[in-house]
């Protein structure tokens, strides 16, 4: 059904190729699993399928792709999109009405179908995707998860031969995903759909991979195979393949379920071990911010605060350039960082928060989770005063961001958004990390020594447009850690991260919260919440319906559970790291 002969692309002014020699064919009626570390060229081969790659990108194309025996240099992408289906890594780009149940028409109505066969279509997609409730929602109230089921309805609804899927499950909860992947599965299964997708978190969806495709390195050639061989030899695989590794299991599992029935003797080994807390981070607090020339920064140094976000593009930009004087007022170690007491958010006929009471201490790192829509993001909004409160208090620093100048409350608060781009307006990476410098009063180069450690082999003068979308969370995250304010907000902060990069972020954030910094991420990631997070608070329906330690909330939940807890369970152990650790120190 897709097939790669000999492609190669490259980009003007890039160093090597994006992609090199591909020669690939993926059949009818598989779901074939494209994986690699972050900025190897997924994204790029994905968009050569509906011919996105290079009509709309630019770009040198050598090669042929063939699509339903199409060919993508012949045909433009709107003289195959009644063939292909295209989801990329940002929903928001695919929207062009206003409420849900026009845009799950809309690509039907581009096709001419009949109004009887696009009602039943849209009817069926709606409750396939749990989306019934929300058919007549304006898109711009949705929250991130919401928007990528919409964007997924939106490609099934025309009922495509092939669908090509970047990061499809990154913005849902754990529910949300498996809704998503069985219906995938159903297509391919049934109805002979061809399923071509990229996607980081291999916890989720490996297991149900016909064969993955391992891109190892820009320009490298793929390694195809089955799904356990590829995932023994890739720089990148889930927890319950590291887990199997680690035990010497062969073949290596890829599901909870084929881990647990293997796991006894492991469990023998670690029956008389505890689990430890996380393991100390490589990265010191001082190797945060090293001045211009390499060396590091004086101890005494003590940057201002990460601007704060304000509501709207021109409002995350603007603060950005906030600058404020005069040191950052942290609150006594008795009294909380932040504190709700509550709160109540109300967004038109929506009751996004309820009662909400928290408190967040120095050096705490909490995780906030549950469902898409449950009002993770509208807290994380509340507590930089983005999100005026209808009820009850908000208080952070001292202070109420919603009432407060945002000069003031960049001293306080940084928040890096679930769209990065929203604060990224500079034409270069260098220019971006000079202007956070100067923005946070930093020694020239802090920001940049950050970028590299979290994000190596970017070149300066890259345009953060053309990173991938996890390259460009880590800039934007880059820019808010390198000012190093007293309470760091996160949201969805490993979209679009491979496992290499998401344990390089954890190092730097235990770093932040050993230093005395409160982190609060809203996280659909449970293995990011298992390795990192002191605390875990589910919301559902805009309350707090559970709040404690983190072993203690999600080892006997089913939904917010690691693999490794999953498969050791009683046990409670929650991260690989920690059963290393233990058979290390055992041995």
């Amino acid at each position: 059904m897709i097939r790669f002969e000999q492609v190669s692309l490259r980009y003007e002014g890039a160093a090597g190729p994006t992609l090199s020699g591909v020669d690939l064919t993926v059949p009818e009626g598989e779901l074939v699993l494209l994986v690699g570390p972050s900025g190897v060229g997924k994204s790029t081969l994905l968009g050569a399928v509906p011919g996105l790659v290079p009509h709309f990108t630019g770009g040198t194309l050598s090669g042929r792709v063939t699509v339903g025996g199409r060919d993508t240099r012949t045909h433009k992408p709107r003289e195959l999109a009644d063939l292909v289906g295209t989801v990329g890594q940002d929903p928001s780009a695919h929207f062009v009405t206003d409420t849900v149940e026009d845009e799950l028409a809309y690509g039907m109505e581009s096709l001419g179908l009949a109004p009887d066969v696009m009602r039943r279509r849209v009817e069926e997609t709606l409750d396939l995707l749990g989306l019934a409730e929300l058919r007549e929602r304006p898109i711009a109230t949705l929250s991130g998860g919401q928007r990528q089921r919409v964007a997924i309805g939106s490609v099934l609804t025309p009922h495509p031969k092939v669908l090509v899927l970047d990061e499809p499950t990154s913005a849902l909860d754990p529910a949300a995903a498996e809704e998503v992947l069985a219906v995938l599965q159903r297509l391919v299964h049934d109805l002979g759909t061809t399923v071509l997708m990229a996607e980081h978190r291999l916890e989720r969806v490996v297991q149900y991979a016909d064969r993955v495709v391992l891109l190892p390195a820009p320009g490298a050639a793929p390694i195809v195979g089955a799904p356990a061989q590829v995932m023994a030899v890739s720089p990148v695989r889930p927890p319950v393949a590291e887990l199997g590794l680690l035990a010497g299991w062969d073949p290596l599992p890829l599901s909870v379920r084929d881990a647990r029935r293997r796991a006894d003797g492991l469990r023998e080994r670690l029956a008389d071990r505890s689990p430890a807390g996380p393991a100390p981070s490589s990265v010191r607090p001082a190797d945060l911010a090293p001045g211009a020339d390499g060396a590091h920064a004086p101890a005494s140094w003590n940057p201002a605060p990460a601007p704060a976000p304000r509501t709207g593009l021109f409002g995350l930009r603007r603060a950005r350039r906030a600058r404020a004087t005069g040191p950052a007022a942290v609150p006594g170690p008795a009294e909380p960082l932040a504190r709700t007491e509550g709160l109540g958010v109300r967004r038109g006929r929506v009751e996004a928060l309820r009662a909400v009471t928290l408190d967040v201490r120095a050096g705490e790192t909490v995780a906030l989770m549950g469902r898409n829509g449950a009002g993770k993001s509208t807290l994380l909004g509340a507590l930089v005063g983005m999100v005026p409160p209808t009820a009850g208090r908000v208080r952070v620093g001292g202070l109420e961001p919603s009432r407060t100048d945002p000069r003031t409350m960049v001293r306080r608060v940084g928040l890096v958004p679930q769209e990065p781009r929203d604060l990224l307006y500079a034409e270069t990476v260098a220019a971006e990390c000079a202007a956070a410098d100067a923005d946070a009063g930093a020694p020239a180069g802090s920001c940049r020594a950050l970028v590299s450690r979290l994000l190596p082999g970017v070149p300066d003068g890259t345009h953060p447009r053309d990173l991938s979308e996890g390259q460009r969370l880590t800039l934007a995250l880059a820019l808010v850690l390198t000012a190093r304010p007293p309470l760091i907000l996160l949201d969805e902060p490993t979209r679009g991260l491979d496992y290499a990069a998401k344990s390089r972020l954890v190092g730097v954030l235990r770093s932040l919260a050993a230093e005395g910094h409160a982190i609060v991420l809203a996280t659909h990631d449970v293995e990011l919440a298992a390795e990192l997070a002191d605390r875990v608070v589910i919301l559902a329906g805009g309350e707090v319906v559970a709040d404690g330690p983190t072993r203690q909330v999600v080892v006997s939940s089913p939904a917010y559970a690691p693999q490794t807890a999953k498969i050791l369970a009683p046990q409670e152990w929650l991260t690989v790291s920690q059963v290393r650790t233990a058979l290390e120190a055992g041995a």
